[in-house]
This record gives structure tokens, sequence and C-alpha cells, in this order.
């Protein structure tokens, strides 16, 4: 999840001052003047971090609106939010200036009367384009919220996504809530404490979000919802034969207006959407943190 910060070196001071109380709030931001080594190819590490990046900040100034530099970050950052279809820009104004046309419809963070309410703003608008825990998917006939968390259960670790369908723009005065549970078993639960030990527990969340998305795929599986009352799915995944097993126990409803048709919940698109949701904005692993991870796949199960 880290946050491109593009900028003139003219106000390297103002921008390391931004920068540095956005790490405070455990932002990860990405600065050429931190980032870069002596010998490093300058265009080929900036273009690898503007597209690996979540978002681009950009710092906005009488310097930076005249940089040719800066121009170039900008509009790699709009074709990216027009390929992705979603905000990957995200601009602040450090100081009166010229704001660029493609800007010009965008609400702004503004650093120059009070620095702390643009800060705020700017860790507001990151949190929205950086969490990989919650989000919303729009479309033509409403919306669908989703969020994940995790936790213990008798001993045992599970990771639960809860998921509403809301149809607010049909004749469908209908919401769906569905719940879906992964629980691991003794040598799973062993294995993500192996993950938090070394600092990587959500590396390990992501493991097991992923054999829940690929069991998706494989069953696309649907519920029939033919009365108010829920109806449950209930499946296991994982390898039998090391012992790795999740159990997974999937509860959808339907609230609201009463049709007297039966509605067709197709489980597998919800998790394909969140599954691509989370691919694009999960941080990438550092060189040590892919060490530590492959210390751990070295290490037997339920060991």
């Amino acid at each position: 999840m880290t946050i491109f910060i593009s900028y003139s070196h003219a106000d390297k001071d103002r921008v390391d001052l931004l920068a540095g109380n956005m790490v405070k709030r455990n932002a990860q931001v990405w600065v050429d003047r931190w980032e870069l080594s002596v010998g490093d190819s300058l265009i080929q590490r900036v273009q690898e971090a503007i597209t690996e990046s979540d978002a681009l900040l950009i710092v906005l100034s009488k310097a930076s609106v005249e940089s040719e530099w800066c121009k170039k970050e900008l509009s790699v950052g709009l074709i990216r939010e027009l390929e992705e279809k979603r905000v990957v820009v995200l601009p602040v104004l450090l100081e009166d200036c010229e704001i660029p046309l493609f800007l010009r419809d965008k609400m702004y963070a503004d650093l120059r009367v009070d620095f702390d309410a643009g800060l705020h703003s700017i860790l507001e608008a990151v949190a929205k384009v950086s969490n990989p825990n919650q989000s919303r998917f729009s479309g033509d006939e409403g919306y669908v919220d989703w969020a994940v968390d995790w936790g213990d259960v008798d001993g045992l670790f599970f990771l639960r996504f809860t998921i509403i369908n809301a149809n607010v723009a049909t004749n469908l005065k209908m919401t769906f809530l569905i719940e879906i549970n992964v629980i691991c078993n003794e040598v799973l639960t062993a294995r993500q404490k192996q993950f938090q030990n070394a600092g990587l527990d959500w590396v390990g969340r992501n493991i097991i979000a992923e054999a829940l998305f690929d069991f998706g795929d494989k069953e696309n599986f649907h519920l029939v919802l033919d009365s108010t009352l829920p109806k449950k799915f209930e499946g296991a995944i994982g390898d039998i034969t090391r012992g790795a097993v999740y159990d997974v126990v999937v509860t959808c409803r339907r609230l609201g207006e009463d049709n007297g048709k039966d509605q067709v919940i197709n489980i597998s698109n919800y998790l394909k959407d969140i599954r691509e949701y989370m691919h694009t904005i999960s941080k990438k692993l550092t060189p040590d943190e892919q060490q530590r991870l492959m210390k751990i796949i070295a290490t037997p199960m339920g060991t």
C-alpha cells in the first residue's frame, strides 16, 4: 500500500515534512530522494514506483506545475485512473498556483493555511484508495459493500468476509446479506501464528483469502433464496494429505420487500470482484519480507 509523492525538489523541505508525518501515521510513501541510490536508473525506478503504487500524491506548487518531470508523472497517474477505473491521483495544494486543467474537477487537500487539517484530509483520502480490507463496488443496479475481519474462535484462526448487496437502482426493493467464514484447522492456525510472529500476518491472511477465491472460481457456486430464512453452504478446502484444511461456511439472506420470487445469489462473482480489488492495492513484499516468507514456507506444516 505505497503512496507515490510527485513534487518539485524546490519544495523538498515542505514535502519531507508532509511525508514524515504520513509515515508517523503508518502510511507507506515513496519519495525519490529517500529511495534512489547512486547508480540507479532514474527513469526505470520512478516508472516502476508509479506503476506499483496504490496512489499518486501530486503536490501542487508554482515550481511543480512548471516542472516537465512532474507533468509526466501526473500524466501517468491520470492514464492509470482511466485504465483502472478508480481514483489514483490525489492532488495536494502546497501554495497558490495554477492548477493543471485535468485536476480542476478534483477535490484537493489544502496545506496552505492549516497543515494539520490538510494532513488529515490526505490520510482520509489515502485510506479510501489503499485499504485492502473493505471497499464498495458500484454498478448500474446498485452497489456492493464488503469488509473482511479475522480472529480466533476456540483456538482456531478464522477469516470472515461480510458482503451487502443493495439493488437501489432497480424495482427490486431488496438487500442481500452474505457472510463467508473460512476457519483454519489446528495445522493452519499454527501456520498463521508463524506468519504473525514473523510480522507477516497480512501475508497469512492473503493466503487464506486466495484459497477461498480459488475455491469460488472452481465451484462457481450459487445460493437460491426462496424465503426470508437464511440459506447456508458448508464445504472444506485444502490439502487433506498434509492435514491442512479450511472449513468454509457461507450464510446468505434477503432483507427488504418480499416480491414472492426466488433470488439466485452468485457467491463466486462477489469473490471474484473482491479478489481483483485486493490484488490491485495489496502491498508488495520487500526483499526482507520475502526472505522471512520463504523461511516459513520451508518449514513443514504442523511443526
